[in-house]
């Protein structure tokens, strides 16, 4: 039974292109097998959270499960939307600069480095676009579908594809320099690593859990690692993939891989230096001593940046469909199903505030420059946040947030609140169910 619910996830995964959730709740009665998500309980609020502006640029993902991050560079950020459209917004007051409209199904980016905004689309195409006009400047083909951010470096645009391949092209032109091609196994969640642009060298994760360093000007293997090694006796137990982008801090990779470790690495070498057992496929963040994890239950980790060991632990957000932590000031943010965030003491991982975007979910890491925050919805709302520290002398002794519970959560009152704990997660739940999960929204 497992192996033909895998075939039918891969057939769904690599070929439809739809989210994998749906399609098995075509297949097996339109019943969701998801966990429901835990309820929002009243917090403790100790930070004034501030929107300073938010705007919807259109459609956004339309509920598909593709991760659209916006991108910043300089006084801009940019974003863009399935239908096609992009837009640059002032970073400060969120003024429309430009927008462009490439009349393609998009998929992957926006990537904004150097002087380029770059776009993937669901055909392969790499469309290039002024940073400051949006006027564009050359589009190419490459083998198949983009689902993670195209990168510019020293000239050169690095673009992962869903077949496992990696495309060098001319930032000027768009022509072809290398490709670098790993075999993709038979069952993959639906997503690709970034690749990321280090000096002279290209850092990858791919889906069976193996991570390189690329030459950035020939594509010539520098090192290969594998972090995660598959166990299990169908293709679903062994499914091992690094979806989330590599994070390089100073000289470091931290790596994150479903049903496997959060591991780190040696930037020059590849070289293990610690690994945990946690399983996750969203984004990391870290600041000098710590490691930020969101698993794939929902559970959000502070980890030592330099052994791997357990800080802290926050439990009470498990299956709200969280997204990879942000480092915001003294904060850890997280977005959830319901178009949430959550901020966290980074210390202590307590919650210390909480405010919606949007009614749509988060599925994309905030992104933090500078004083603000930068959270986008899957409507396409785009909203900018900053905070400051309340002076707790002066508040009441129990000040509360409380939140309108919807009747999905209000089920689920009599659900009791855990604590903070800094054990190993269970696994109290069955393989089949997390990974349905992960896509059923």
């Amino acid at each position: 039974m497992k192996h033909l619910i895998g075939v039918l996830l891969s057939a769904s995964i690599m070929l439809t292109g739809c989210g994998t959730g749906q399609y098995i709740s075509e297949k097996m009665g339109d019943v969701d097998n998801s966990a429901p998500p835990s309820p929002l309980r009243d917090i403790y609020t100790t930070i004034e959270i501030t929107e300073l502006w938010s705007d919807n640029i259109g459609s956004g993902t339309n509920e598909l499960f593709i991760k659209l991050m916006p991108a910043i560079k300089e006084d801009k950020v940019f974003i863009a939307n399935a239908d096609g459209e992009v837009a640059a917004l002032n970073v400060i007051n969120g003024k429309t600069v430009w927008k462009k409209d490439i009349d393609l199904p998009i998929t992957g980016g926006p990537g904004a480095d150097d002087n380029l905004v770059m776009i993937g689309s669901s055909e392969g195409d790499i469309v290039s676009l002024s940073l400051e006009t949006g006027e564009e400047i050359w589009r190419t083909k490459v083998s198949s579908e983009i689902l993670s951010s195209p990168r510019e470096g020293n000239g050169t645009v690095i673009v992962r594809t869903i077949d496992g391949k990696i495309f060098a092209l001319n930032s000027e032109t768009g022509d072809r320099l290398w490709v670098y091609d790993r075999i993709v196994p038979a069952l993959t969640l639906r997503g690709t690593s970034t690749p990321v642009i280090v000096e002279n060298d290209v850092i990858a994760g791919f889906d069976g859990g193996r991570v390189t360093s690329l030459n950035r000007a020939t594509g010539n293997l520098n090192w290969e690692t594998l972090v995660a090694i598959s166990r299990g006796r169908s293709e679903l137990e062994r499914l091992v993939d690094i979806d989330s982008q590599p994070l390089i801090y100073q000289d470091f990779i931290y790596i994150a891989t479903y049903q496997s470790t959060i591991a780190a690495l040696s930037l020059q070498t590849g070289a293990v230096l610690w690994d945990r057992n946690i399983s996750s496929y969203t984004e990391l963040s870290a600041n000098d001593n710590q490691l930020y994890v969101t698993d794939e239950e929902g559970n959000v980790w502070a980890l030592d940046r330099f052994s791997g060991s357990t800080l802290w632990k926050q439990e009470k957000l498990i299956h709200r469909k969280l997204t990879g932590p942000a480092v915001f000031g003294n904060t850890v943010v997280v977005g959830d199903l319901e178009g949430y965030l959550h901020w966290l003491d980074r210390q202590t991982g307590e919650f210390i505030g909480r405010n919606q975007v949007s009614k749509s979910a988060i599925l994309v890491r905030p992104t933090v420059v500078n004083n603000q925050l930068f959270a986008y919805a899957s409507n396409g709302t785009l909203a900018s946040y900053s905070y400051i520290d309340m002076d707790i002398s002066k508040l009441p002794a129990r000040p509360v947030i409380t939140e309108i519970e919807t009747e999905q959560v209000a089920e689920f009152q009599n659900i009791e609140d855990t604590e903070i704990k800094v054990e190993e997660p269970e696994e109290d739940s069955s393989l089949l169910d997390d990974f349905i999960d992960i896509f059923y929204w």
